[in-house]
């Protein structure tokens, strides 16, 4: 087989590896990267690098990988914008955590979302009581967006910042 056919091949399957291993282990929790999580990107970087290229490690082969990963998310992005199927198993949906001052406490305790965090995002929204939000959405992009019931709305945005010393809520 052609050498750089196989490094094509390799690719496009760790490509497809990551986005399932993404979308099993929470990739929400990308929006905001910490210092566990960089470090995770690095090593899991490093680590498929020689399933990828193999014993090929000229430039060349490095430049056909990396062709390999664009051109393949480039076709797995229009797939995703044409097919519903594959973007609703690979994509999540966005959750309510707030609706009409109400707490959905259920979803924000599965999410992983603490009141600190939720408290943060709505006061960067200009909102200080959850009776005056309206909607408080988690975002498909790991972001909560907030739309109180006043006239003047803000338009802010709010990522989700994931921390060792946030917990769940408790109440």
């Amino acid at each position: 087989m052609n050498p750089y056919l196989d490094i094509v091949i390799r690719s496009v399957a760790v490509y497809l590896f990551m986005v399932i291993a993404l979308r099993i282990f929470g990739k929400k929790q990308l929006s905001q990267l910490n210092t566990a999580d960089v470090i995770l990107i690095l090593l899991i970087s490093n680590s498929v690098q020689n399933a990828m290229v193999g014993s090929n490690t000229s430039l060349y082969g490095g430049m056909v990988a990396a062709l390999a990963l664009f051109v393949v998310n480039f076709i797995f992005k229009r797939i995703m914008l044409k097919s519903t199927f594959i973007k609703d198993l690979v994509q999540d949906t966005p959750e309510i955590l707030i609706h009409d001052g109400k707490i959905a406490f259920q979803t924000i305790a599965k999410l992983g979302i603490s009141n600190e965090e939720l408290q943060e995002a709505m006061r960067e929204h200009g909102v200080e009581f959850y009776k005056d939000v309206k909607l408080a959405m988690f975002e498909i992009d790991g972001s909560i967006s907030i739309i109180s019931g006043e006239k003047n709305l803000r338009q802010t945005h709010h990522k989700r910042k994931i921390h060792k010393t946030l917990g769940n809520i408790n109440n």
